[in-house]
């Protein structure tokens, strides 16, 4: 790729105490992101550095040389408040707390500004965060808050699967509680409009090929979609009626799908992306198709955020065994689809209905 066309992907360094550092700098030393992007790491050089001392004391740097090092380290983005000595590796704390959030907050502006062209974030300690004084809990109310998105979507892509979210964090019976055709229908128009928003139609999906059926497929709550109410009836009652008058306004989407087949059927094509209604639904079929390289995306804001999904590993913190491959993923995603992300425009969200981009 042409230096002067990659996108520039800003990488937060989250949690001092966590595996953050010393991933966002093997992903930013790593030759095959570097064809893919230029990695603008965000956060203390003082922390970046103390980070490359035990990557380098623990092997990992094996034929990267210090000019290779120190090119990566001058391009940082220095943040305020973001530098934490020394470092209490593996412990929760609430400078670390305010360091992880004072550079999320910077690379909003980063984005915002256009300085940077997506976001790959590092995991944050949501205790250490809670320390701080935050007023957040994790990275997506923290985006939307500083982006003005009262709603963003996530979105989960594993290789080919991608995964949309109607639930995320409630617990099982009150994401089967939660399920009513409005919202069922909105989860349908936000999900076309966040793939829209990357560029994705049923043709660009299909690659040219007739194999794709829909853009969206809903997956089915019950077992074999509770065979006509015998094993349930929210398929009939609210997901099948938010469907139809989802194609009747012109949206590409089909289902109820079994939610034992549809994940499989869209991991070779049949459908562009899948809406999971409930957590575990979505996040086991990705993550036992490939655990590291599942990647979260946040859209409908005005930048592209990408994020790997594991946490600071604390046990391995501070130590330089940390597997980066996660992240190298995240930051190679974030620039597959910063140059074509739009990011949907609320008022118009009935009117991106055919999966073409906004």
């Amino acid at each position: 790729m042409d230096e002067a066309i990659r996108p520039r992907i800003g990488v937060p360094m989250g949690d001092p105490a966590g595996i953050g550092p010393e991933i966002a700098l093997l992903a930013a030393l790593d030759p095959g992101v570097a064809e893919a992007a230029d990695v603008v790491l965000v956060g203390s050089r003082r922390v970046a550095a103390a980070a490359g001392r035990i990557l380098r004391q623990a092997g990992r740097l094996e034929g990267v040389g210090d000019d290779d090092l120190e090119r990566v380290l001058s391009g940082l983005a220095e943040v305020p408040g973001a530098d934490v000595d020394p470092v209490p590796y593996g412990r929760i704390d609430a400078a670390c707390g305010r360091a992880a959030y004072a550079c999320i907050r910077a690379s909003s502006e980063l984005a915002l500004a256009g300085r940077i062209d997506a976001v790959a974030t590092t995991p944050i300690h949501k205790e250490s965060i809670r320390a701080a004084g935050v007023p957040f809990i994790g990275h997506t109310e923290m985006y939307g808050a500083l982006s003005g998105t009262p709603d963003p979507v996530t979105l989960f892509q594993t290789g080919r699967l991608r995964i949309l979210f109607l639930t995320r964090h409630l617990s099982l019976q009150d994401a089967c509680r939660a399920i009513a055709e409005d919202r069922v229908f909105r989860g349908i128009v936000d999900g076309i409009g966040a793939l829209s928003s990357l560029g994705l139609s049923r043709d660009t999906d299909a690659g040219g090929r007739e194999s794709c059926r829909a853009l969206l497929a809903v997956a089915g709550l019950n077992p074999h979609n509770g065979e006509h109410g015998l094993f349930g009836d929210e398929e009939g009652r609210f997901i099948e009626p938010a469907i139809r008058r989802a194609r009747e306004e012109g949206y590409d989407v089909t289902g109820p799908v079994p939610a034992d087949s549809v994940f499989a059927q869209a991991l070779h094509g049949r459908y562009g992306a899948v809406l999971s209604l409930y957590h575990d639904q979505g996040h086991i079929a990705a993550k036992t198709l490939d655990f590291e390289r599942t990647i979260s995306l946040t859209l409908g804001m005005p930048f592209l955020r990408t994020s790997v999904d594991h946490g600071t590993a604390f046990d391995l913190a501070g130590q330089g065994a940390a597997s980066a491959t996660s992240m190298k993923e995240a930051v190679r995603l974030a620039a597959a689809y910063a140059p074509r992300y739009r990011a949907p425009n609320p008022a118009l969200a009935g009117e991106t209905k055919r999966g073409d981009a906004t």
